[in-house]
């Protein structure tokens, strides 16, 4: 169900939406969900069709650039994959990857303004939506947008996330919080509001590719591996902050202990043991595979590209990637999906304006 179409039937069909279930099992060789343990929380946001696609697109497949990202090298090898905290994180594997490139940071504003400038690439957030792919919703509802936090101001249900995502028309990667937002003045901040097409043209144009799942978490865990935070085991050594997630009462009081309300610009926090930044928090970010939450089952130890197809039994039939490292809106009240080895999952062509992406590279 297309999210516009859950804003529009709101009232009389309860949504479906995309949620990072805690506990799950097997049956009938697909995964089910089952009743969250008490120390579990969910993570849901709104899902936007993956069938959106529009004529507006340039074709920019021979244009190349540079996005002048610092990158580092990783010389690979083998570390144990996943997490026992999070069902779809089992089991815990070993997993080697080979050497790669991977940007210290993720994609900023400046950086994508730069491609969209040479290739003229205009977002999924930004294109014409498609009424057969929305049927029940009125023609003069359906303009372009994206999924925008718009949170309220009491306490609410954690289990009904349209009571802090709004569809907002005009929101897109130049206006994350709907045409009256700007990017003005915020050019060192990760661009949002970017579907896994929009990231993956991108990548293209660089010379670079979005990151393997598994290549992504070596990364993060820098040749440790801690349990609980890619850091160590506490949340904040020393009294300090090590990522920008939400502290507070989640959805209605951020109380900005560690600086931020929303996005913070790139490399306000400390860098990893590999150099590399916002790893964990401040926004997610988009990997190349698809996403099944059993997949840690049957995977292989070298270079795992990911499943063949994607399966969440939360949407079957719903075309999901990977995402990882959580964002702005992690709170231990309601998403713990930041900490080392969990898994997030997103709709191909959802946006939002807490995701985000960075840029591996093979080393040739």
């Amino acid at each position: 169900m297309r999210f516009l179409q859950k804003i529009w039937i709101l009232c009389v069909v309860l949504p479906s939406f995309l949620v990072f279930s805690c506990k799950s099992d097997k049956k009938n060789n697909a995964v089910v969900s089952e009743a969250l343990p008490k120390d579990c929380t969910l993570c849901k946001a709104p899902s936007r069709t993956a069938e959106i696609r529009a004529a507006l697109m340039k074709d920019s497949s021979t244009d190349t650039g540079t996005d002048s990202a610092k990158m580092v090298l990783l010389k690979g090898g083998s570390f144990e994959m996943g997490s026992k905290n999070f069902p779809d994180a089992r089991p815990i594997h070993k997993v080697t990857v080979s050497p790669f490139y991977i940007d210290v940071h993720e994609v900023t504003n400046d950086q994508f303004a730069k491609f969209v400038a040479a290739t003229h690439y205009i977002t999924v957030a930004e294109r014409p939506l498609n009424p057969k792919d929305y049927p029940g919703v009125p023609l003069d509802k359906l303009k372009p947008g994206s999924g925008v936090f718009t949170p309220p101001n009491h306490p609410v249900d954690l289990n009904n996330p349209m009571q802090w995502w709004t569809y907002i028309p005009g929101a897109n990667w130049r206006h994350p919080k709907g045409p009256n937002s700007s990017i003005v003045a915020k050019g060192h901040e990760p661009v949002v509001q970017v579907c896994y097409e929009d990231c993956v043209a991108y990548a293209k144009w660089a010379g670079k590719r979005l990151p393997t799942e598994a290549e992504w978490e070596f990364a993060a865990k820098a040749g440790k591996n801690y349990p609980t935070y890619y850091w160590g085991e506490e949340k904040n050594p020393g009294g300090q902050s090590m990522a920008n997630n939400f502290q507070g009462e989640f959805p209605y009081h951020n109380s900005k202990k560690d600086g931020y309300i929303g996005l913070a610009s790139i490399e306000q926090f400390p860098p990893s043991a590999y150099g590399l930044y916002d790893m964990e928090g401040n926004a997610w970010e988009w990997c190349n595979d698809y996403y099944r939450p059993d997949y840690y089952a049957h995977s292989p130890q070298k270079d795992p590209q990911g499943p063949k197809d994607s399966y969440d039994p939360d949407e079957p039939g719903t075309v999901k990637r990977v995402q990882r490292g959580g964002s702005f809106l992690c709170s231990d009240d309601y998403c713990l999906r930041y900490k080392a080895g969990a898994r997030g999952k997103g709709e191909q062509s959802s946006a939002s304006n807490n995701l985000g992406f960075r840029c591996v590279r093979s080393k040739r």
